[in-house]
């Protein structure tokens, strides 16, 4: 690998998301070093200069290189961290001794969607628990497909930071001609928007899976923005957040098409498999499980009504059937829209 430069941005995470964030930030002239937590991966992907697993087809430009060792980043100052919410924390710890050796105050994002498992806590809140004061933190966020931002495809994404500066710095990894980034400064509902709409997906291919079709998914998506913004207002987040990109526009697209991870777990469990069945075969993260666990608790913490959450929730962790949970949601009491 080439020594780095004050240009250099690494990306955390060498699932499909992170990979196709580092052949953006590559793509668009900026040195980017994609780490792995495993050595073998990272030495396959470094030889074979391509991601098998995920985006296969997609060869690494010149300016990317993946490695492993968490000290090879020694220097670079400019982070992406896109590896799941349970392994958020940890991976952060793994970088903050690095910290110290960098010529200016850091800047790390992250594109991962969640919540921190068992305990209940923003991504942004964890992040400022390792790390301290002297790194400015900020996420990106909005309505994507992996393999649709490394194949080109026309795409809208938002970089979020409650410093302006921050956002704008951001964005300005990721912008292309094909990759139109705005700017945010409402983390607090960037990062709800992100994490609820997960678990609305997966209740949108229960839905499916059941067979109820398109009346009752529009319901759902709907209904599930509501509970977007009860919550997120609740927490501090702004109502317009929830009908932007990182809100209704990611919203729409996790619920309605299968390339979401999650949707196509609820699919599953509409259709009568088990969850273990469903997350074997996905044979990748679904943050939506987790995730609403936590949100549920969330809910009940800030006493916000969120009944498809919460029926989710009892689906994935209680046993509760989906056709028990749809009965749940059509006989509670009728009220005011």
């Amino acid at each position: 690998m080439d020594t780095v430069s004050d240009q250099t941005i690494a990306v955390l995470g060498a699932g499909s998301w992170g990979t196709a964030l580092a052949l953006l930030v590559a793509g668009n002239g900026r040195p980017c070093v994609l780490w792995s937590h495993r050595q073998d991966t990272a030495q396959r992907m470094e030889a074979q200069r391509c991601n098998t697993r995920y985006l296969g087809e997609f060869i690494f430009p010149d300016n990317l290189h993946v490695v492993s060792d968490i000290h090879a980043l020694a220097g670079i100052n400019r982070l992406l961290v896109v590896v799941p919410s349970h392994a958020f924390r940890r991976t952060l710890e793994l970088w903050k001794p690095l910290v110290s050796e960098t010529s200016e105050p850091p800047v790390v994002a992250w594109g991962t969607k969640g919540l921190e498992p068992g305990s209940t806590k923003l991504l942004g809140e964890v992040a400022r628990e390792v790390l301290g004061d002297q790194v400015a933190l900020g996420l990106v966020s909005g309505p994507t497909f992996a393999r649709e931002v490394a194949l080109g495809l026309p795409t809208a994404l938002t970089a979020v930071a409650e410093d302006r500066s921050v956002a704008d710095e951001i964005a300005s990894w990721l912008r292309s001609d094909r990759v139109r980034c705005y700017t945010n400064q409402d983390i607090i509902g960037v990062q709800l928007s992100g994490a609820i709409k997960n678990v609305m997906a997966i209740a949108a291919g229960i839905s499916d899976g059941l067979g109820f079709g398109a009346n009752a998914r529009a319901a759902l998506i709907t209904r599930g923005l509501v509970e977007l913004t009860r919550l997120g207002g609740a927490l501090g987040g702004r109502p317009e957040t929830f009908m932007g990109l990182s809100g209704v526009g990611d919203l729409i697209l996790t619920c309605t098409d299968d390339q979401s991870r999650n949707r196509r777990v609820g699919l599953a469990l509409g259709a009568g498999k088990r969850l273990d069945e469903a997350l074997a075969r996905l044979g990748q993260e679904a943050e939506g499980v987790h995730t609403a666990r936590e949100l549920y608790q969330l809910s009940q913490q800030h006493k916000v009504d969120m009944p498809i959450t919460e029926q989710v929730y009892r689906v994935l962790h209680e046993d509760l059937s989906p056709q028990a949970a749809v009965e749940a949601l059509l006989s509670r009491e009728s009220r005011p829209e």
